[in-house]
């Protein structure tokens, strides 16, 4: 298969030919027919992710039709359009038998743990527990725009944050995982505000259904332009993005028994950000983390998706080629590029 490949960190990765992988007896193997470049991706390339293990094969974002199938699958049949959580649980442990596979003790993610889908083709373990069948209306390119951010900002604004329509939600980031929370902020009747130093990011952000943006770097402190803007402070607040400034504003921007949720990774020297500590202890503040989403929470919001009420493929900025994602993912921890870039050509 070709695949994008590379033997060291930070080292510029290669297209090679390497063997098609074959499936483990709960597993298929998936012919990749999309797969999106995450900052997730950028991370494990640069040698962030201790899973990672070298040579590897990136890419955790993907939508594909099922190619082969190991003896004990009994959910999958081989021509099945399908996509998946890019965590993946066992099936077996504690937090899976509870229904958090996006916490699994012994987790499963393509693109890190294993090798993942910036290739022609993918092997995935514990098929029948983590593989979603896709709607024949999805196509492969938004479904695979949903394998991380988008999911796991439905997670983040859903199930920890809790929004709730007429709240106002404070978003820090407009990259992929802010851009998607401002949608499913905005379906669920919230009020969501778009911070980011981009005032191209903000005006798309808008489009995507913010009410309000705050150019952070036109502002002496942001935390006190979503206090104004909200009166009083927003009542859940996601640092998409990931820095020791956003998550620090993300927590102070709130009001009052808010909710913070830290979405975006914060790795190496970011690790251990400075917080406000007596604001979270007077003001009863709720601090959550939200790492990927169940597959089975999958049918929440691809039933949101059918109704019209959410449009992830309206996030999708370009469809690139296999070879025109290494100078992509090369680039990205600087890149301005507005939406998501999708793989669809190997």
């Amino acid at each position: 298969m070709k695949a994008m490949y590379y033997e060291a960190f930070g080292a510029v990765p290669e297209i090679r030919e390497l063997p098609d992988p074959t499936p483990t007896r709960n597993g298929v193997v998936v012919k990749v027919e999309a797969t999106g470049l995450c900052r997730s991706d950028w991370h494990g390339w640069q040698g962030h992710d201790p899973d990672i293990r070298l040579p590897h094969v990136p890419g955790h974002e993907l939508a594909g039709t099922v190619l082969a199938v190991g003896k004990d699958v009994s959910r999958f049949k081989i021509g099945d359009r399908v996509t998946v959580p890019f965590v993946s649980g066992c099936g077996h442990c504690h937090e899976c038998r509870s229904g958090n596979q996006q916490v699994c003790e012994e987790q499963f993610q393509p693109g890190f743990t294993h090798w993942g889908s910036f290739a022609e083709y993918v092997a995935l373990d514990h098929a029948d527990q983590n593989l979603v069948h896709l709607p024949e209306n999805v196509s492969f390119a938004t479904a695979a725009s949903l394998g991380c951010r988008f999911a796991t900002s439905f997670r983040a604004v859903c199930d920890q944050a809790k929004v709730k329509g007429g709240e106002w939600v404070a978003v820090h980031g407009c990259g992929g995982v802010g851009l998607s929370a401002i949608m499913i902020a905005e379906a669920l009747g919230a009020r969501p505000i778009a911070i980011d130093i981009s005032e191209e990011k903000l005006s798309f952000a808008r489009k995507m259904g913010a009410v309000a943006a705050v150019n952070a770097r036109a502002v002496t402190d942001v935390a006190e332009a979503v206090r104004e803007i909200t009166a009083g402070g927003a009542h859940a607040s996601i640092d998409a993005l990931g820095s020791p400034v956003t998550c620090f504003n993300s927590i102070r921007n709130l009001r009052r028994r808010g909710r913070h949720v830290q979405v975006g990774l914060m790795l190496g020297d970011d690790a251990t950000p400075q917080i406000p500590m007596a604001q979270v202890i007077g003001h009863e503040l709720e601090i959550y983390g939200s790492h990927g989403m169940q597959a089975w929470r999958y049918d929440a919001m691809l039933s949101m998706m059918a109704a019209g009420s959410l449009q992830p493929e309206r996030l999708i900025g370009r469809e690139i080629s296999l070879a025109e994602a290494i100078p992509a993912l090369m680039a990205m921890d600087g890149a301005a590029d507005l939406g998501i870039s999708v793989i669809t050509t190997f």
